[in-house]
């Protein structure tokens, strides 16, 4: 059918003309204190739809509150899917989910990363998901082992030289 015959909203976007942020394949592991980072955005967004629904009546507030629901949508199946994993209370013989591990490459350069949730992951903080191609491989060794990061940059050999266990950061 031709656009020519459809009704136009004049630039108002109604809720099926929001794509839904697709939920990961993978099991939702968090860490405690990303879960409470979750639960925090959770609340924080139903009192901004609150807000938003005493105005609806204004355009712009319309379409915030359509955008809103679709996020608070995602992430409440993400906390409803959420899977809390202590760090602190993995066993210490291997690298495991919530490890922060310290890793030298073949120039001497230091990285330290710690492994997290999908949700969680934030490279420039040094938080990478555990399914990520890094977190993949580091899971299961030990210092010692030697890992190979691929990257867009270029792969790059890392020597694990220590890991611990505790808070994330």
């Amino acid at each position: 059918m031709s656009r020519a015959f459809v009704k136009e909203l004049d630039g108002v976007e109604t809720d099926a003309d929001l794509l839904e942020r697709p939920q990961s394949s993978h099991p939702n592991y968090i860490t405690l204190e990303g879960l409470e980072r979750l639960k925090a955005r959770v609340q924080e967004l139903r009192e901004r739809q609150l807000a938003l629904e005493a105005q609806k009546e204004d355009l712009s507030a319309g379409s915030e509150l359509r955008a809103l629901k679709s996020e608070l949508r995602y992430l409440e199946q993400r906390e409803q899917k959420a899977i809390p994993i202590d760090p602190a209370a993995q066993s210490a013989d291997a690298i495991r989910f919530g490890a922060t591990v310290q890793l030298e490459d073949a120039g001497g350069q230091r990285h330290t990363f710690t492994i997290v949730g999908e949700d969680e992951a934030d490279v420039e903080r040094g938080l990478i998901s555990w399914v990520s191609p890094l977190g993949r491989e580091l899971l299961d060794k030990r210092a010692g082992d030697v890992v190979n990061w691929r990257r867009p940059a270029g792969d790059l050999d890392l020597e694990i030289l220590d890991f611990r266990y505790g808070k994330a950061a």
